[in-house]
């Protein structure tokens, strides 16, 4: 009796692995069909190596267990390694790619930037940089994050009464430093300075002050009012540069989806001072399409996100709609962008990003466009994941490259 109940507790345990394995695994390559799916689909790419490690674990457990055990149930043998070997073959895929992918963006940046675009920045600086796109001893002991000086909740502006605040990051060493406009994404309708605060400490403690900056949500208000919103912010930040040891010459913008939306427009239409370069993180760039080619599946019903934000359909807004899309703003001189998108975003795909960086270079700007095959929307939500790590060695080197090395 007792190696009965025994043999139902172990079969009861390896069922219960085995599925737990494979169910989150399988979101690697399925994208999420509704929203609270999302987090899933996000994040099972971004800690592949720890699934690796799981399902690797559950594989050699099935197989001792029912190899000492249970060897006179063949069937039910070949089921469990047939599916834990699934869910490690699923797991392995982002790392199986990841080679390449690296290889491709480093490709994409010395095309754009030269084999040595580096070449200019001091040892001191590239020391302090990430080593490797890949580090697997942060997938579990994350990215280390320095201490910086923060200033949190600055009022910048008032208008309706709504009070729009921004953080300033800082590194620990007073001086003057170039500076990064950091602007949150949520659809234009979610989100605050905070949002984004561990990328925020990471880049500043590399010698940057970060302003993280607030703006109007939608539905309540529409586009422009966010546009306008950036720009108050930056009319702010180009009056209070100097006491907050902002360089106002070394100026870069980085956005996240709808914030990387209002990224591009802040900087390709007459900002209120030069901006230095302009990094897209899966951005909107062309609203109408957007609309009228909606994704399968479509987690965040594209149609009513984009009529919260202008207020209607491209029928019946076509220009606000042309205005609103950073690649209707494309013309010559403007700064250089970092544009990378994740190729199973369902969301806002990644063929957008690609041919805006072509459009950028068409016009005889400098762009570079870095799609990673197995990453989904906001894939850099799990900082020391896999897609972000790839992700921050590029975004580190070309932020130095336009704001240090030039």
């Amino acid at each position: 009796m007792k190696v009965r109940m025994l043999s139902i507790a172990s079969n009861w345990l390896v069922g219960s692995l085995l599925s737990i394995g494979l169910f989150v695994s399988m979101w690697i390559c399925l994208p999420a069909p509704i929203f609270s799916l999302l987090p899933l689909s996000v994040g099972a790419p971004e800690i592949s190596p720890v699934l690796v490690i799981f399902n690797a674990g559950v594989l050699l457990l099935c197989w001792l267990l029912f190899w000492l055990r249970d060897y006179r149930q063949p069937r039910l043998v070949i089921f469990s390694l047939c599916v834990s070997g699934l869910a490690v073959v699923l797991s392995a895929a982002p790392l199986l790619q990841f080679s390449a992918a690296q290889q491709q963006a480093q490709s994409a940046i010395e095309s754009s930037l030269g084999r040595d675009y580096l070449r200019d920045l001091p040892p001191a600086l590239i020391a302090k940089m990430r080593s490797q796109p890949l580090v697997m001893g942060d997938i579990w002991s994350q990215i280390p994050i320095p201490e910086v000086r923060l200033d949190r909740d600055l009022l910048f502006a008032n208008p309706d009464g709504v009070k729009l605040t921004m953080n300033i990051y800082r590194p620990l060493q007073v001086g003057k430093y170039p500076a990064i406009v950091s602007i949150y994404g949520g659809a234009w309708q979610r989100g605050s300075p905070d949002s984004d605060d561990t990328f925020n400490r990471y880049i500043a403690a590399q010698g940057y002050v970060v302003w993280a900056i607030d703006y109007r949500h939608a539905p309540t208000y529409q586009f422009p009012t966010q546009l306008e919103d950036v720009r108050s912010a930056l009319t702010f930040i180009k009056k209070h540069a100097d006491e907050n040891e902002t360089d106002l010459d070394r100026v870069a913008l980085i956005g996240r989806s709808a914030g990387a939306q209002l990224a591009m427009l802040a900087a390709y239409q007459d900002p209120p001072f030069p901006i230095r370069a302009v990094v897209d993180y899966y951005g909107p760039v062309n609203l109408t399409a957007g609309y009228e080619q909606v994704p399968t599946p479509d987690p965040i019903e594209s149609r009513a996100t984009l009529r919260a934000f202008l207020g209607g359909t491209p029928q019946d807004l076509p220009t606000l709609y042309r205005q609103a899309s950073p690649l209707t703003a494309v013309k010559p001189a403007l700064p250089p962008s970092l544009l990378i998108y994740g190729g199973k975003d369902h969301i806002v795909a990644s063929k957008y990003g690609k041919y805006l960086a072509a459009q950028l270079r068409s016009q005889g700007n400098q762009a570079v466009f870095i799609e990673i095959p197995w990453a989904d929307h906001a894939f850099d939500a799990v900082f020391s994941g896999l897609s972000n790590q790839l992700a921050l060695y590029y975004t580190e080197r070309f932020l130095a490259w336009a704001l240090l090395a030039q």
